[in-house]
């Protein structure tokens, strides 16, 4: 089955030209457009996506209080894209603390393109990129550190959040820290349930935001 995608941006070039580099490839359909987040649920819920490619400044309803609305009000949520021209933008920031899976560049190359749909839709890799982590380190709170100090990783366990805070995917750990898959999942698990992340990016949020991981 191909991976689905609707695109969101109120720019139409933008979305012909996504939709041109998306559609070449034979394993990602694009089965729906938007041109603000307001027409965001209505779409998700008739077309069920398996991504949403979303710009972050939309004229109605931008993409960070559209994420929100999604994963607050959609069952079984699609990947959330976030599409922008600025990769320091504070906006992509609070879009991946909203719950967004990812960050796009609007000038990426189209293979960056296709390969971020790809990796959202496994969801087992961030794209995450350095801008925004030095951003969520800046934001640090004694409030996330306080909420890591409780998590109470285990020693294996924070070896995995590291790994997953530098975009490394499950197979990837495994080979790291010599381990099954398997038993990378579980540990993946745990964080998230020990930090209360709805997903790996928000767990990485966190180690950056609490000072566990360091940009850089």
């Amino acid at each position: 089955m191909p991976v689905t995608v609707l695109l969101v941006d109120d720019e139409p070039l933008v979305r012909a030209g996504l939709r041109a580099v998306l559609e070449a490839q034979d394993d990602i359909e694009v089965v729906g457009e938007a041109a603000d987040g307001a027409a965001v649920i209505p779409l998700v819920n008739r077309l069920r996506p398996d991504v949403v490619a979303m710009d972050v400044r939309m004229p109605l309803m931008d993409g960070i209080e559209a994420t929100r609305v999604v994963l607050r009000t959609v069952t079984d949520p699609p990947k959330i894209l976030v599409v922008t021209t600025f990769e320091n933008d504070e906006y992509v920031y609070e879009a991946l603390r909203a719950g967004a899976d990812g960050f796009l560049l609007k000038r990426a190359r189209p293979a960056e393109i296709v390969n971020a749909v790809r990796l959202v839709a496994e969801g087992e890799t961030l794209l995450f990129p350095a801008a925004v982590r030095q951003l969520a380190a800046e934001y640090g709170t004694s409030k996330a550190r306080a909420a890591m100090d409780r998590a109470a990783l285990t020693t294996r366990e924070a070896a995995v959040l590291r790994l997953m805070a530098r975009g490394l995917s499950n197979s990837e750990i495994a080979a790291e820290l010599v381990v099954g898959v398997e038993t990378v999942k579980t540990h993946v698990s745990s964080v998230l349930a020990k930090l209360g992340a709805r997903d790996r990016t928000q767990a990485v949020i966190a180690a950056y935001e609490s000072g566990f991981v360091a940009p850089g």
